[in-house]
């Protein structure tokens, strides 16, 4: 019989609930958020009058962000596991000691799961935050974009300062 190599899942930690409980959290607040938009307003309609500066709205999105790859469905959702399958690489990355990096991975594994289980279940994503000028929104979006943002500021600072990414000692 050929022995099959088994597969090395990586052991969690104490410290890996906190962030998967922050990744469950933003799923959750984004999964809720866009159901109460899709049973309270109708496609289009907008709360509350159009003179407030930002606006709960009901738009549905089967691009990527910013409407781009408009009606790419399958191509994003594979994009999206793939994003997932990485994220959750690097959040259990021993290398990745940083709680603030694995806090910006955790708020981006949130947001990919809560979108990508609209693309999967409805073919599209319900956005419904709109300020004027700018696309509208949702929870998940939110949660992707402060992420990579908080990501960006962890590894500017870190390379200031010359840490790196394994060293915990600060």
């Amino acid at each position: 019989m050929i022995a099959m190599p088994r597969l090395a899942l990586p052991r969690l930690r104490r410290s890996d609930f906190g962030f998967l409980a922050l990744a469950a959290v933003i799923v959750g607040g984004d999964l809720l958020t866009k159901w109460l938009i899709r049973n309270g307003l109708d496609r289009g309609d907008a709360w509350p009058d159009p003179d407030w500066n930002v606006r709960i709205v009901h738009f549905t999105n089967t691009g990527a962000a910013f409407g781009i790859l408009e009606g790419a469905g399958p191509l994003l959702v594979v994009a999206g596991v793939v994003g997932v399958a990485l994220i959750l690489v690097y959040l259990f990355n021993p290398g990745m000691a940083s709680p603030l990096v694995r806090a910006g991975l955790a708020l981006m594994l949130g947001g990919a799961i809560g979108n990508l289980i609209d693309r999967v279940g409805d073919g599209k994503v319900t956005d419904f935050i709109k300020f004027p000028e700018w696309p509208a929104f949702n929870v998940a979006d939110s949660a992707i974009t402060i992420g990579a943002v908080i990501l960006v500021w962890a590894f500017v600072t870190q390379t200031q300062t010359g840490q790196e990414d394994g060293d915990s000692s600060s």
